[in-house]
């Protein structure tokens, strides 16, 4: 999610694995696994090069939160009830997968767009101008 909060909040231009790791203080080999996962599901766009990068593969409106929860994260229960003595004759499965459920339908009122409101603030937070077109963050 910060990845896409991220390049949402810079809708032009494109950004490096290394400037988002260093926003993040997260390791450039995670982040670049997180980057080919969202660019294999058409979340993002990889332009290779020299003076390549990662952007929104679509506008900020037209990615829900649901879709992409769904697809980085796995939605299990909150508790495994597999092997339970109890199991057979328990309801709670079914309480914890509606609880699940609902949970992420919270998710899918929401778009990337929702997170971005306050792209000025986010832009001075992660060292740069929301409207900046170059690929480096303020220095």
């Amino acid at each position: 999610m910060r990845l896409m909060i991220y390049l949402g909040s810079r809708p032009s231009g494109l950004s490096s694995i290394r400037e988002i790791s260093d926003a993040f203080s997260v390791s450039q080999n995670h982040m670049m696994k997180v980057v080919q996962d969202l660019a294999s599901a058409g979340f993002l766009e990889s332009v290779r090069g020299r003076n390549g990068g990662i952007r929104l593969a679509r506008p900020a409106n037209e990615i829900g939160l649901g879709a992409l929860l769904r697809h980085t994260e796995v939605l299990t229960d909150l508790i495994d009830c597999e092997g339970c003595r109890i199991a057979p004759a328990c309801t709670l499965p079914v309480v914890l997968s509606e609880a699940t459920a609902a949970f992420v339908s919270v998710f899918d009122k929401y778009t990337l767009a929702d997170l971005i409101g306050r792209r000025s603030a986010l832009g001075e937070l992660l060292g740069f101008r929301a409207g900046d077109h170059q690929s480096q963050p303020l220095a």
